[in-house]
């Protein structure tokens, strides 16, 4: 298991540093990366930051990279560049953009990476971190959904401390910190429902952006909140945490749980169930991850179980979110149908924000993907170029299923 690989370097790392820890965010200017900054912020002495990267906000990265005292920035897209050099003219800071500059900065000697770039971009970037052999703090789901064994064979090679960053996998690597693999007979994932959690289907099918850029506990960026109104976000949890801590997927379940207070369970062998809980701030899991193996001040609320009353909890609705269905198909299927999975949703999810397919139209865009796929029983990827090739038809393949969506509702 990843939590026992990552004990073995505590040490190395518990040792007393005579120098700030030097860390990168990549994915700065997104809500990781900011919260991120906002930790190491209250205490700059003991951070030296190394590279900051953003996508197209060259205006904010600039900024953050002169507040932290950057040695270097980089945006992914290139036209941004010329703002970036300029706004960071006189500084000090380098400045770069494009592909290359992300993996160059993701390279640069670091004691602590945090991979926070959305989507299938941050691939490389984070394979370039992990490449370092020191600690990556995971915030980058398609990592593992879309490259799970590729990813994890380069974490075993570097000997790397991959911490993960969800808040729900970030639950269980401290739940199960010092336990036996073979003594647990299931990890459970909760999910707080999203804003539709009651919602009947007839209701689901007239969701807005709006309404589903409304989450009622998490502040998140565009693509992880309408994931987490479809319940798509737990569907690719439970693919990571396969990956991450080797469980089978029958040992692996969700659950929801409206209040966010509790974030993971841990079923023993024994008949006890161990969890995490904290309030609903990833603040929370990042300092776990920015000072571990120790522990940080951090500016979050405290959990207060008297004021709250009392927790719920509460079966999902594969009737109505029928992602964690999709997740187990693509479990037990194997190959590249992870990948497919994941393309087909980052399609699905910008043609909802975009207007062009409804709210359920979502899944089911997915599940069309899914269905129209060669890669669903073919082998596993073996190279990061197999995966990208593999994403690449899968996105291909779910704006040709758009298109065909588009024809059967003006034929209605």
């Amino acid at each position: 298991m990843t939590v026992l690989a990552v004990q073995s370097q505590t040490v190395r790392l518990t040792s007393p540093r005579a120098r700030p820890r030097r860390i990168s965010v990549l994915g700065a200017t997104g809500s990781i990366g900011e919260n991120t900054l906002d930790l190491v912020g209250r205490d700059p002495a003991s951070f030296t930051v190394v590279a900051l990267t953003g996508g197209r906000n060259a205006a904010r990265l600039a900024e953050l990279a002169v507040k932290h005292r950057a040695e270097l920035a980089v945006v992914a897209d290139e036209t941004c560049y010329a703002e970036l050099r300029a706004r960071l003219s006189g500084t000090g800071i380098e400045a770069a953009a494009g592909e290359d500059a992300l993996v160059e900065a993701a390279s640069r000697p670091a004691d602590w990476v945090m991979a926070a770039i959305v989507g299938a971009a941050g691939l490389k970037p984070t394979l370039a971190a992990v490449r370092q052999g020191t600690c990556t703090a995971l915030a980058n789901k398609e990592c593992l959904v879309s490259a799970g064994p590729i990813f994890m064979r380069e974490v075993a090679r570097y000997g790397t401390a991959l911490l993960p960053v969800d808040s729900e996998h970030s639950a269980a690597m401290q739940v199960m910190a010092g336990g036996a693999p073979e003594s647990i007979e299931r990890i459970c994932l909760t999910a707080s429902g999203g804003p539709f959690r009651s919602w009947s289907l007839a209701d689901m099918a007239s969701v807005t952006p709006k309404q589903a850029l409304a989450h009622p506990n998490w502040s998140m960026g565009p693509k992880v909140t309408i994931d987490s109104a479809t319940l798509m976000n737990k569907a690719l949890e439970l693919i990571e945490a396969h990956y991450l801590f080797s469980v089978p997927a029958e040992r692996l379940s969700g659950l929801i749980h409206p209040q966010s207070i509790v974030h993971c369970l841990v079923h023993y062998r024994d008949g006890s169930v161990l969890a995490q809980m904290s309030c609903h701030d990833m603040r929370t899991p990042i300092a776990y991850s920015l000072a571990w193996p120790n522990r940080m001040q951090a500016p979050t609320a405290r959990l207060d179980l008297a004021g709250l009353g009392a927790l719920s909890f509460e079966a999902p609705d594969e009737a109505r979110f029928p992602a964690l269905r999709l997740a187990r198909q693509v479990l037990a299927a194997g190959g590249g149908s992870s990948t497919v999975l994941n393309a087909a949703n980052e399609v699905a999810v910008q043609a909802f924000l975009d207007g062009r397919i409804g709210f359920l139209g979502i899944a089911a865009l997915v599940e069309a993907t899914l269905g129209s796929s060669a890669h669903i029983s073919a082998p596993s990827p073996d190279s990061v170029d197999e995966v990208l090739a593999i994403d690449a038809e899968a996105r291909a393949i779910a704006l040709s299923q758009l298109l065909r969506f588009a024809q059967s509702a003006q034929a209605r």
